[in-house]
């Protein structure tokens, strides 16, 4: 694939997980009341279920891309995807639509390891972050549209059709990535799959300080991202009462993340990934300062609330592509595998931390205030130890 090609296709992938995510957040409501779902809270478990799945998938997915290629992996998998969101739309209890979300994001775990892995393989340091950042750039547009593509999913027919509707955007990646994907790792650079690689692989990813702790951090910051979907359609609705501007609202915090990752694009290779994501946690931590006490005062409303929102999620947005980049940077001889590992780290410690904020939801906008807050005071303390206490000092390529 030619430059622009590839950046497109690597959005693509990306997108596979973003609209498992983002698609059915209008339908929430109808699934819960069809399904008999309690609260509305525990309407969120739609979404957590299928992270969980994401989280503990990339575990598997690395190694064996390690050792029998990026391409026959994906391919498999996405095709899973596929099947995974018929049997979602086939749902009829709760349980069985949580078991359906569960497989999709197994499968769909994949993408995530394999689209890190590929832009591995062909790129690193700054370059590597300048080409995640494109890519994702394009990857938010894809929140942005999500909730009204769903929106008009629904005026021609019930929820199900969202799944239906994933299942074919899948198959569309899965026919692009079976005839325009080459293998980008050559058969001599392959790691046997074996316990003691296994071993080694793990070893290196975890007790390398950049690497682990750079996934960590990316943990928190997904976090964070992760207890704003879960609870947007609540905050908007619910609080605000703004169901018929939900899709808009949603779309302009959206958009901000969109808009943080082109800004990081044109700037990381001349500032470099640690003094843009560092000034970018520090600015979330003074944001939520500020948030808490306007809400604390009583003065919150639908606009004040959108500022915040859309200002915290730019910040957010400037720490994710270059994080990714900084934990792969010394185990790239190891992509896949590492990519797993940081995955599964990032993943599922996003889960817990989205959970805790999400579950937490009492009708205000303060939850997650507070939430966004100890991310960015918990962020800062983990990068001020992964990198020795010197924080804004960029070395190597990065």
């Amino acid at each position: 694939m030619q430059p622009r090609e590839f950046v497109a296709f690597i959005a693509a992938l990306m997108a596979v997980n973003a609209l498992g995510v983002d698609l059915m957040l209008p339908a929430l409501a109808d699934i819960g009341h069809q399904l008999s779902i309690a609260t509305a809270n525990h309407r969120q478990w739609i979404i957590t279920a299928y992270m969980l799945g994401f989280g503990t998938g990339q575990l598997v997915y690395g190694p064996l891309a390690d050792r029998y290629g990026r391409r026959p992996i994906l391919l498999v998998t996405l095709a899973g995807f596929v099947l995974a969101s018929i049997f979602a739309a086939g749902s009829q209890t709760f349980a069985a639509l949580l078991g359906a979300r569960v497989l999709q994001g197994l499968m769909s775990a994949s993408t995530r390891v394999l689209a890190v892995a590929i832009v591995r393989d062909r790129y690193a340091g700054r370059q590597m972050a300048r080409t995640l950042s494109v890519a994702q750039m394009i990857f938010f547009l894809v929140p942005i549209m999500a909730p009204s593509l769903g929106q008009m999913l629904l005026a021609f027919g019930p929820w199900r059709f969202i799944f239906y509707a994933l299942a074919g955007f899948a198959a569309l990646v899965l026919a692009w990535s079976f005839t325009r994907l080459r293998e980008s790792l050559p058969v001599e650079n392959r790691t046997p799959l074996s316990l003691a690689a296994l071993r080694n692989g793990y070893t290196l990813t975890l007790t390398n300080r950049f690497s682990a702790g750079y996934a960590v951090a990316a943990s928190m910051t997904f976090g964070g991202i992760i207890a704003f979907v879960s609870s947007a359609q609540q905050i908007f609705v619910d609080e605000f009462h703004a169901g018929a501007r939900f899709t808009i609202l949603f779309a302009i915090c959206a958009f901000s993340m969109g808009c943080a990752s082109f800004a990081n694009s044109r700037l990381v290779e001349r500032l470099g990934t640690r003094l843009i994501s560092q000034s970018a946690v520090i600015g979330l931590i003074v944001l939520s300062v500020c948030h808490i006490g306007l809400i604390a005062s009583g003065l919150e409303t639908l606009p004040s609330y959108m500022v915040f929102q859309a200002l915290s999620m730019t910040c957010i947005g400037l720490c994710g592509a270059n994080f990714g980049s900084m934990a792969m940077e010394p185990v790239g001889a190891i992509a896949g595998t590492a990519s797993s590992i940081q995955g599964f780290i990032t993943s599922v410690g996003a889960v817990i931390v989205g959970s805790l904020i999400g579950q937490s939801y009492d009708g205000t906008t303060y939850p997650l205030a507070i939430g966004y807050l100890a991310i960015g005071v918990a962020v800062l303390g983990v990068v001020y130890v992964v990198e020795g206490g010197k924080l804004f000092h960029a070395h190597h390529s990065a």
